[in-house]
């Protein structure tokens, strides 16, 4: 008895053995099957054509072009001027006293409003494309020489003058004294402040004078140093007084 019960569970776990082994290959094969697929889709992706970034816009290189202005007349107190800037307003002012040896260096920087007549009396001379002589017929010698100066990095020239009929010319050397009239000026103020503070009082009426005659090349630019100077006690209180009444005046 105990004989054929063994026999009967042997019989019985051989055919679930059997029923097994039939079944995992089927498994095996279906799992192949997915991971097939699965590659096949990823590859798909992967194959998909990806849109490449757009480029960056390249940046316009600066202007290289170079601008001066030289002013020079031995016996004015102001012996010699010459301002030199780029295409974008910055630059700096050298300028000479007469008897003195040291020449002055001072960074100058165009406002928007000068910058933009001037380059646009530049452009209207077609400065490098000319050859026109400005010197007028007449000459005023004793009243100085100016020279203006263009180079563009493929030309340069230079002109001369000391009188000149043609409006654009004589305008544009006209813009550059007021740039050195207020460059000086905000030297001079500046220096008095900190060794000679009694001499800011003439300064401020300079100043005015200057303002009322549209001397100034841009006077809001000078409104940060006239805040300064309207409550610096080291100066005297006729000068702060005069600072505050010129600040009102441009700020209007």
């Amino acid at each position: 008895m105990d004989r054929l019960i063994a026999a009967t569970i042997s019989t019985l776990v051989i055919k679930e053995i059997q029923r097994t082994l039939r079944i995992l290959p089927c498994a095996a094969l279906l799992i192949l099957a997915l991971s097939a697929v699965s590659f096949a889709q990823e590859t798909k992706r992967n194959d998909r054509p990806t849109a490449e970034p757009s480029p960056t816009p390249q940046q316009k290189p600066p202007d290289p072009t170079r601008y001066s202005y030289d002013f020079a007349q031995p016996q004015f107190i102001i012996r010699h001027i010459l301002i030199e800037h780029d295409a974008q307003g910055r630059g700096k002012i050298t300028f000479e006293r007469k008897g003195e040896e040291t020449p002055i260096v001072e960074p100058v920087e165009l406002s928007t409003g000068a910058l933009g007549r001037i380059l646009g009396l530049w452009t209207e001379l077609r400065f490098l494309d000319s050859e026109e002589n400005y010197q007028s017929s007449k000459n005023f010698a004793h009243l100085g020489t100016y020279r203006l100066y263009m180079d563009d990095g493929r030309r340069k020239r230079t002109a001369e003058f000391n009188w000149s009929v043609n409006k654009q010319a004589w305008a544009l050397a006209g813009e550059y004294r007021r740039v050195a009239d207020q460059a000086i000026l905000i030297f001079d103020l500046k220096l008095a402040r900190e060794l000679q503070p009694l001499n800011t009082p003439q300064l401020m009426k300079l100043m005015e004078t200057l303002l009322t005659r549209d001397g100034l090349s841009d006077p809001k630019q000078l409104v940060p140093l006239l805040h300064e100077l309207r409550t610096d006690e080291h100066i005297p209180l006729i000068a702060r007084n005069h600072a505050d009444r010129l600040l009102k005046k441009i700020e209007k």
